[in-house]
């Protein structure tokens, strides 16, 4: 006979396995308090972090300052800046507070008797609690290596190093360049146009009389607008319009009044040569991402038949039809003042202070309210610029009739006379 012997049981003790549902609601607890936990460390790692803009000088022995440095994307001005942020970038990515180094700006070039001056912005992101701790670290890094050999850049001894500026104003800084907008070629493809991102004609503006969009316009500087002379055939009194900015009509991101209209000596409401108006704001706008100004070419800037450019504004859809609230984007192309002066185009119509773009099988093109918009073309690292003004054309989209723009080239001195821009 065989006898087994039993264990006596251990009080309390039950020996079950655990029932799925029971598994699943800890893990879910389990992972409820690592999120969390998770969540709060990077709040306090990185939306604890305020930005902090600085403002320092910079002096360059080894270069003298010429003319070329004041202007807007000339190849001097882009080369230097360019060295002198990387040298920045290095500097500070290779130091302590790589982690709370975001990036540098050149903001201008200054000249100087024994070389060249530079103002450049250099933004960090610093915990509110050691903001002066960090911000003399940052001070000792640019110290120490600028005495060092190795680097061109030089302390400029007559200011201080890192003075702080405002979050407003150096937004303002940041967003001064101008033809800052979409990265092109874009992603994706107004008479047939499509709605415009936010962002990427941050110079479009629309000109108003009692809140009815009329025409639009290009920002050419903080105070000054671009747009056709036709615009105030009808309302010439600035008083009676409002300019908003922003990719929707209603709801702008900002609107000003407007204190003049120059209207270019040459124009006539029966003709369509001189179509070119600049308007001054009431007061300078501050540049934002969503709000900048967009480049004007120098007279000799060429464009080709063509070249790929946008137009833009909140013109209708289709002949008579209506406006729509967000900015429209088409691109099509230019087309030579050759081709288009054709007898079966516009007969001669097309005078060398004009620009024909769109394409002779219609449908591409601008229309009514689109007046006074920006044609704009991308050149170096997506930076655009300001060749045309919507003027006019017979119909929209129509075979044969693609749109005729104001030569933006043809204009520039003038409009420098004007605005000094």
């Amino acid at each position: 006979m065989h006898f087994s012997l039993k264990r006596p049981g251990i009080p309390g003790r039950r020996n079950h396995a655990w029932k799925p549902w029971m598994v699943a609601v800890t893990a879910t607890a389990i992972l409820v308090a690592l999120a969390l936990i998770v969540g709060v460390l990077v709040y306090f790692l990185v939306y604890d972090q305020k930005t902090h803009y600085y403002q320092a000088s910079l002096w360059i022995p080894s270069f003298e300052y010429s003319s070329d440095l004041s202007k807007e994307q000339s190849k001097p001005r882009n080369n230097l800046t360019q060295r002198i942020n990387n040298e920045i970038d290095v500097i500070f990515q290779r130091s302590s507070l790589k982690h709370h180094y975001v990036k540098s700006q050149v903001v201008k070039f200054r000249p100087s008797n024994d070389g060249l001056k530079a103002d450049i912005l250099i933004i960090f992101q610093f915990f509110n609690s050691n903001v002066g701790t960090l911000k003399r670290q940052a001070d000792s890094i640019l110290h120490m290596k600028l005495q060092s050999n190795q680097s061109f850049l030089k302390r400029d001894i007559s200011l201080p190093y890192l003075r702080e500026m405002n979050a407003a104003q150096a937004e303002h800084i940041l967003n001064s360049g101008c033809g800052l907008g979409l990265e092109y070629p874009p992603t994706a493809r107004i008479a047939d146009g499509k709605p415009a991102d936010k962002a990427s004609w941050p110079w479009q503006s629309s000109l108003q009389v009692d809140r009815i969009h009329l025409c639009g316009a290009s920002l050419i500087g903080s105070q000054w607008l671009v747009t056709s002379a036709h615009c105030f055939d009808t309302y010439k009194n600035p008083k009676l319009w409002t300019v908003s900015f922003g990719a929707t009509l209603s709801q702008p991101l900002m609107t000003r009044r407007m204190e003049s209209i120059i209207i270019h000596e040459n124009y006539a409401a029966h003709k369509h040569d001189d179509d070119i108006a600049v308007v001054k704001l009431s007061s300078p706008v501050q540049f934002s991402e969503n709000l900048r100004r967009v480049c004007l070419p120098d007279a000799t800037f060429q464009v080709r038949p063509k070249s790929k450019v946008f137009v833009t504004g909140w013109g209708a859809l289709k002949a008579n039809g209506p406006f729509p609230n967000s900015l429209q984007e088409v691109e099509i192309e230019i087309i030579s003042n050759d081709v288009c002066n054709q007898v079966n185009v516009y007969g001669g119509a097309v005078s060398s202070g004009m620009i024909c773009a769109g394409f002779l099988t219609g449908k591409l093109d601008a229309c009514e309210g689109d007046s006074g918009g920006p044609l704009v073309i991308s050149r170096d690292r997506s930076i655009w610029y300001l060749i045309g003004i919507v003027s006019w054309g017979i119909d929209c989209g129509k075979e044969n009739r693609p749109g005729i723009y104001t030569r933006v080239t043809h204009y520039r001195n003038w409009i420098k006379s004007k605005t000094n821009i």
